[in-house]
């Protein structure tokens, strides 16, 4: 199992006492960006770091010492911190033969699979603030936005506009 730490550390360490309980023998390997590992973390977890791996380079050198390990399940955090966001989704899509599952910020997870697709809808739009109260206000500032962007585009036309033709009126003299 490859473990992507994009997220708090204390999600890791409550989750991997539960892996190790519940699947026995399971090695654990990871993907971080922190020093260190987390507590629960056996010593003998290869650890990969993002930052051994800078560039396109380096995310390439990256696949070719993750993919030979074979992970049947790859576990990445979801949570609301924008940490690994680009490693952590380019990882799920290298590896597509494993299982991914998904750990958000309250320890919940689910796989990320088609089976789970209207999990997986529902946490996305909770994400991009499409659920609940909030889902009215998002909706119009999204159908404003075009009509804003429009505005200021009008706006700065009309203002060069009026510089180039006041540079092309000759001025009276006193």
């Amino acid at each position: 199992m490859l473990l992507v730490e994009s997220g708090s550390r204390d999600l890791l360490e409550d989750l991997i006492p539960g892996i190790y309980k519940s699947h026995e023998g399971v090695v654990i390997d990871l993907v971080t960006c922190y020093a260190g590992q987390p507590a629960a973390l056996r010593e003998d977890a290869r650890v990969f770091r993002v930052t051994d791996y800078g560039g396109a380079a380096g995310r390439e050198k990256m696949l070719a010492d993750v993919k030979p390990n074979g992970y049947d399940v790859l576990g990445i955090i979801c949570s609301a911190e924008p940490i690994m966001t680009k490693w952590k989704w380019w990882l799920a899509w290298k590896l597509d033969d494993a299982k991914s599952f998904a750990l958000n910020e309250n320890g919940d997870y689910f796989w990320i699979d088609r089976g789970h697709g209207s999990i997986l809808f529902h946490f996305a739009m909770f994400r991009l603030g499409m659920s609940g109260a909030g889902a009215p206000a998002t909706i119009v500032r999204l159908l404003l936005l075009p009509l804003s962007a429009l505005g200021l585009v009008l706006f700065a036309a009309g203002a060069h506009l009026k510089r180039a033709l006041s540079s092309q009126v000759p001025h009276e003299r006193r």
